[in-house]
């Protein structure tokens, strides 16, 4: 549902479960982007290869969701719908240490040089980076095995509703 009375904002979270894999240890990624309150896109994937850190793995995650980003905005334009500064959000302060910091740190050196492309964007202003409580993360829905407290909280903040709760009212 897209409410009217809310502002058409995008918004981009990303996470990862790192070493998800008990079998080769890869992690998985998940991204999802909002429009205003309401879910638009996302995505997951268990990672090819292992990564040797966490901080690594994430830094290749939110590079991933910066270029969905900016894959929507794109799209959005199209539809006459100018957006500016969008924002990124991740719970990983190294990640984004790393991504401000345009020093090349030999933890750094391993990264392929396409998951820097965030930097540029990030400083270009397409973007903009913030950090967030882990305990708010929305995108652990697409990245590992939840709670059902926590799998409701984060189904009900991105606004995904139980259909048959919803025809079962309307059919009565």
């Amino acid at each position: 549902m897209y409410p009217s009375d809310v502002s058409l904002n995008l918004v981009g979270y990303s996470d990862l479960y790192f070493t998800s894999c008990k079998l080769d240890r890869n992690s998985t990624s998940g991204t999802f982007h909002l429009l205003g309150s309401s879910l638009i896109s996302w995505y997951n994937k268990k990672r090819a290869c292992v990564a040797l850190s966490i901080v690594e793995a994430e830094y290749i995650v939110v590079g991933s969701c910066c270029a969905q980003t900016l894959l929507l905005k794109q799209q959005l334009s199209d539809f006459f719908l100018k957006l500016t500064k969008i924002h990124l959000f991740c719970y990983n302060t190294s990640v984004i240490n790393l991504i401000k910091n345009p020093v090349q740190h030999l933890r750094t050196k391993r990264i392929k040089i396409r998951h820097h492309f965030i930097r540029g964007h990030i400083n270009n202003g397409d973007c903009e980076i913030q950090i967030f409580e882990t305990r708010k993360q929305l995108a652990d829905l697409f990245t590992k095995p939840l709670t059902k407290d926590k799998f409701n909280y984060s189904q009900t903040e991105l606004g995904i509703i139980d259909l048959t709760n919803v025809l079962n009212c309307w059919m009565s």
